[in-house]
């Protein structure tokens, strides 16, 4: 049986939501995902909030700086740091995006697409197995929502899975990222699906979108998981059975008892999934 560095449904500790979150009681969440950046090295009242809940929940962490696909060199200092956190914090599992947010000028605050190209598989997945062993742990890579194909080579998802055979690195899987990008790209998510190598998976993303016209849809992580995602996440169980599962919401935040509700509603898939895969 497959281990995973955490179970169940997960929520993004987001400082909008700590009084909420505190209130929690100790089932409510499963786990929670952080963005180390947002908490390394915070103190005062935030940082004894953010203590008590790592006293309380299992922890994950997903990167927002570490440009696996940028220029620069990797940042050896934010590394070992963040190595030190990881470890204090008995972070289960930490992961970042297939993509670049920085060059050698300074940071672009956006996640900029990686050229689908033989070139940046080698490249990206030497800086992957860099920072591997920098933090002495395997790492996750999430596939990301994009807008446009520089110099494509490759299809996206030759891509992707090169990139892990390559790097020899995990998973994070995001549904939403996948019907995004199918709905700008005019592809067949159940089919990207079935082409990504999902056993690697430590865990999956979930979210809501912003639709800014038929064929265009914006990955913004502030609105309700729509019915398409969800059918997409089902699928996901079907395939590979009833992995944990975070729920991203960023912004936009409505009353804890409605992201309660999908949360729920993640796990009540997940127990319909794990029936299925006992009676199969």
């Amino acid at each position: 049986m497959r281990q995973f560095p955490v179970r169940g449904a997960g929520l993004g500790l987001r400082r909008a939501l700590l009084p909420e979150l505190a209130a929690l009681g100790d089932t409510a969440v499963d786990f929670l995902e952080l963005a180390p950046e947002n908490w390394m090295g915070v103190g005062g009242r935030f940082g004894r909030q953010f203590r008590t809940l790592a006293e309380r929940f299992p922890l994950v962490c997903h990167g927002l700086s570490l440009s696996l696909g940028g220029p620069a060199p990797l940042d050896t200092e934010f590394l070992r740091a963040l190595r030190g956190f990881l470890d204090a914090f008995e972070v289960r599992c930490y992961t970042e995006h297939l993509s670049y947010c920085s060059d050698d000028k300074g940071h672009l605050y956006d996640l900029m697409p990686i050229p689908f190209t033989e070139e940046a598989v080698v490249h990206v997945a030497k800086r992957i197995r860099q920072t591997q062993d920098l933090l002495g742990r395997r790492i996750g890579i999430e596939h990301v929502s994009y807008y446009a194909a520089p110099g494509q080579q490759l299809s996206e998802i030759e891509f992707i899975n090169s990139v892990l055979r390559e790097a020899d690195c995990d998973l994070l899987l995001d549904v939403n990222n996948i019907y995004v990008n199918s709905v700008n790209f005019a592809y067949d998510p159940y089919e990207f699906l079935a082409g990504i190598d999902g056993d690697r998976t430590v865990y999956v993303h979930v979210a809501g979108h912003y639709v800014e016209a038929p064929d265009l849809r914006v990955d913004t992580h502030g609105a309700d998981v729509i019915d398409p995602v969800w059918s997409l996440l089902a699928a996901a169980y079907d395939r590979w059975g009833p992995m944990p599962t975070l729920l991203e919401r960023d912004f936009n935040f409505p009353p804890m008892a409605e992201l309660l509700g999908e949360l729920e509603q993640i796990r009540s898939m997940q127990k319909q999934a794990g029936l299925h895969v006992a009676a199969g």
